[in-house]
């Protein structure tokens, strides 16, 4: 099997599970326990979180663990919102661009419905990006919150977050970016990206489903979603997943460590495997920027094919892939992004993505596009008959 849907998840790294096992097995405390098992697993997630404080160059205190990254994204979205809303009233419209996970849409559109707010919505351009100016046209004096993500999960185009994060900052509005598949690819210095909230997922870099972290800004106003007994600082109640915690931690500095040489090597698997696709498939349609895309996604629309027939000839032939998010599978509508960017509703509906492991081989993506090829021609002959 070739496996390319890493967009959706990845297998846990050994590196991962010999870290995170102690904390499965004989250090099992609970780290708010005042005694030697509840200390040692507040030891470890103290680590845990110096660990990743020390990768996104932020202090330890500004790092709260979460499910994953959907509840990072909503405890972004609405607990920024909320919070700054209730020093000041006229804060009631939040920015989101025309590309976002449902994690921040729904997110946004929960706070309309039930908070008051207007949510302004960024387009993008044919490649998926959201321009400066585009921006800078929805922000107001009662913005209270900007997300806009590192990089799509669907299309692999990434956002100038920098400059984007630099408007918002001019206007006093907190910028939150949702890096769920930038991790592991792109730089995630905060103060270098000038972002106030950034949220990171663990299976998506080796580590288990279930693990998540929202970075935070020291002085940036926050409302807890989940309340309890107060754990993270008061953010996020609940008993802490240390194991998850550390896991997590593992995964992200290894990636990270290795961020520039793996980018620079699966980027140039990833653009040799575009140029096979677009080789073996007339009429195929790369989708997303041509060059400020993720090194780990290539996405296309096949038109005159069905994107799910394509997937299920993929898998036929050993190649597992998506048509899109994981989040949306099983909808028949056309992708929003893809209608975003101007793709007619039945061209996005022969959308497959292709997301790759750091693991990748050249062979394995040759392979796969001969598979490409192959499929979308059995799929076209047969939509003929």
């Amino acid at each position: 099997m070739i496996f390319l849907d890493a967009a959706a998840t990845t297998p846990v790294r050994r590196e991962v599970l010999e870290a995170m096992w102690p904390y499965l097995s004989g250090e099992f405390g609970n780290p708010s326990s005042h005694h030697t098992l509840g200390e040692a697993a507040a030891s470890a997630l103290a680590d845990a979180r110096a660990a990743v404080a020390g990768v996104l160059g932020c202090r330890s205190g500004e790092i709260t663990f979460t499910s994953g990254g959907t509840e990072a994204d909503n405890l972004a979205v609405k607990g920024i919102a909320l919070a700054r809303q209730a020093v000041d009233p006229t804060l009631n419209r939040v920015v989101i661009s025309a590309v976002e996970h449902p994690a921040v849409e729904e997110s946004a559109r929960y706070l309309a419905r039930f908070h008051g707010f207007t949510v302004d919505v960024v387009p993008v351009d044919s490649t998926g990006l959201v321009t400066p100016q585009a921006l800078a046209a929805l922000l107001r004096p009662e913005t209270a919150l900007v997300s806009i993500m590192y990089a799509n999960n669907e299309v692999g185009t990434i956002q100038p977050v920098t400059e984007l994060a630099e408007l918002a900052r001019a206007q006093g509005v907190p910028f939150h970016t949702d890096a769920v598949q930038a991790a592991g690819w792109l730089p995630l210095d905060v103060k270098a990206l000038g972002v106030d909230a950034l949220s990171i997922s663990g299976h998506k870099l080796g580590a288990p489903k279930g693990c998540g972290v929202l970075y935070v800004r020291g002085r940036t106003r926050i409302e807890p979603l989940l309340h309890g007994g107060g754990q993270e600082r008061g953010k996020r109640s609940g008993t802490e997943n240390v194991a998850g915690a550390v896991g997590l931690a593992t995964a992200l500095t290894l990636a990270q460590s290795a961020q520039l040489q793996t980018a620079d090597h699966v980027t140039a698997l990833r653009d040799g495997f575009i140029r096979d696709v677009l080789g073996a498939v007339p009429g195929a349609v790369l989708t997303g920027h041509p060059t400020e895309r993720l090194p780990s996604v290539a996405s296309f629309c096949f038109p005159g094919t069905s994107g799910e027939s394509v997937l299920l000839e993929l898998e036929r032939q050993g190649v597992v892939c998506s048509s899109g998010s994981a989040c949306a599978a099983g909808s028949d509508a056309p992708s929003p992004v893809l209608t975003a960017l101007g793709i007619e509703a039945e061209v996005a509906q022969t959308a497959v993505r292709f997301s790759f492991e750091s693991t990748i081989t050249g062979s394995g993506l040759a392979a796969a596009a001969e598979a490409v090829g192959t499929a979308v021609g059995s799929v076209r002959t047969l939509g003929r008959g």
